[in-house]
């Protein structure tokens, strides 16, 4: 618990020089190029989770258990007996296909309350973005990781986390302490502009600077509109 507390008072009071390095978070368009000394595939329907060493098909889903020795598998396939978690491998709004209303689709207004409210007041967000980013990321699913290795609340790469003082991603208050200090850097860095920061959050810093606004890839504008849609909804609860 002492060393929890520690990571968790440093997550709040130290200051990473991160703002000038792009989020590896989600990689909008196929790319050969390493990204923080992981090599991307160009094949965007095959995927090697950083993670898990998994092999994926786009869409797969991947078990997360204990072997009989007690070790962590990751696996394409459930274990026949014993308890398993399932492991997401898409960002829950990028799609740009996705046949979600948005604008009806159920709210979490209940989920991880005190660890959204010591974010926003430690990073001066608003409550309601956090938890609309959280929504688009990873439906509230802490468990989440996506193909590329992003996991957790809020997808944070493990680079990333590492970073950001996380020792686990998957801890819910680590994880939203973590990427809402992220998303303020961002909003700092375009000077409050929430359409801005969102799709550098999805897309890269570098690739917004680059286009002068949102980039041109179908799943960062989906993702980024999406965004925009819970925000408001959230802001209304």
């Amino acid at each position: 618990m002492m060393k929890q507390g520690v990571l968790i008072g440093l997550l709040l009071t130290s200051v990473a020089a991160i703002a000038e390095t792009d989020k590896p978070h989600f990689v909008a368009k196929p790319s050969s190029k390493s990204v923080l000394g992981k090599t991307v595939s160009n094949n965007d329907k095959h995927n090697t989770s950083p993670s898990t060493g998994v092999t994926l098909q786009q869409g797969e889903k991947v078990y997360h258990y204990l072997s009989a020795d007690g070790g962590l598998v990751f696996s394409d396939h459930a274990p026949q007996q014993g308890h398993y978690q399932v492991l997401l491998f898409d960002c829950y709004a990028c799609k740009p296909q996705s046949n979600i209303n948005w604008n009806t689709i159920p709210l979490f207004t209940a989920q991880y309350q005190q660890q959204i409210a010591m974010a926003a007041r430690a990073y001066r967000l608003e409550p309601a973005l956090i938890r609309a980013v959280i929504h688009a990321e990873s439906a509230f699913k802490s468990t989440a990781v996506s193909k590329t290795g992003a996991q957790g609340l809020m997808q944070l790469m493990p680079a990333t986390a590492g970073e950001l003082g996380v020792s686990d991603a998957f801890h819910p208050e680590q994880n939203i302490l973590a990427g809402s200090r992220y998303l303020a850097l961002l909003l700092k860095r375009f000077d409050g502009d929430i359409a801005l920061a969102c799709a550098a959050y999805n897309a890269g810093a570098s690739r917004v600077e680059q286009y002068n606004g949102v980039p041109p890839y179908p799943e960062t504008q989906a993702y980024v509109e999406r965004v925009q849609i819970l925000l408001k909804r959230y802001r209304r609860t």
